[in-house]
């Protein structure tokens, strides 16, 4: 019952459309899929995510009644390692998908560039909530990483604007770029658009760099001097 594609993918689906067409939800919903095994890792590794679920989460229904393992929180040098290396591995591959883009859109192919701004948005996202939290759920979907993310810092919502629908718009033509821009037909974006999406792709960019740096900065003051 953990794989997500084979039990979950029309769930996932069916809240999309009632947020977004049949207007039955009015706050974007989704969910999030482990085994117990990757939550027990996740508590030996001392991962956020995990340990604030064993901490608050509540069980609605239980298989069996095997315990959690005992959180076990990092410790200050290997926090700042870890937080340094998702960061040195994820903002560098942000930026690289980013020129890809640039180069895609200068030669007309706007369907591929779509595609990989939208992979320079959702490297930004994961290294985000890695270099924060140690965690990052395994999805694709623009708008649930976006949501998980925003928790962390009120500038990443900044990167966005919503108060217009044409601008809202925009970002779920970023958003669905992951599975249309390469297998369907029917997608269709125009330069302008794409200038505007890269023009907040980079904001969201120096937000996340700002945040991670301060992050890693703070971690590092945590590290007791001799």
């Amino acid at each position: 019952m953990t794989d997500k594609i084979d039990f979950w993918s029309k769930l996932e689906d069916r809240l999309t459309r009632e947020l977004a067409i049949d207007k039955t939800l009015h706050t974007p919903v989704n969910f999030i899929v482990h085994t117990l095994q990757e939550v027990n890792d996740g508590l030996a590794h001392g991962r956020y995510f995990f340990m604030d679920v064993a901490r608050d989460g509540i069980a609605l229904y239980e298989f069996d009644d095997k315990e959690l393992h005992t959180p076990k929180p990092k410790t200050p040098e290997q926090a700042l390692a870890m937080a340094k290396e998702y960061f040195e591995e994820w903002m560098p591959q942000a930026n690289a998908f980013f020129k890809m883009h640039e180069a895609g859109r200068a030669e007309g192919a706007f369907k591929q560039a779509s595609f990989v701004l939208h992979q320079a948005a959702e490297s930004l996202y994961h290294c985000v909530l890695l270099v924060c939290t140690f965690y990052t759920p395994h999805v694709h979907n623009l708008g649930f990483l976006r949501t998980q993310a925003e928790r962390i810092d009120m500038r990443l919502v900044d990167a966005w604007p919503r108060t217009l629908k044409a601008d809202r718009t925009r970002f779920e033509k970023l958003k669905e770029a992951y599975v249309k821009a390469r297998y369907s037909k029917h997608y269709r974006i125009g330069e302008a658009d794409l200038l505007w999406l890269a023009a907040h792709v980079e904001e969201l960019g120096r937000a996340v760099h700002a945040i991670c740096s301060e992050r890693v900065a703070e971690l590092e003051a945590r590290i007791p001097t001799a």
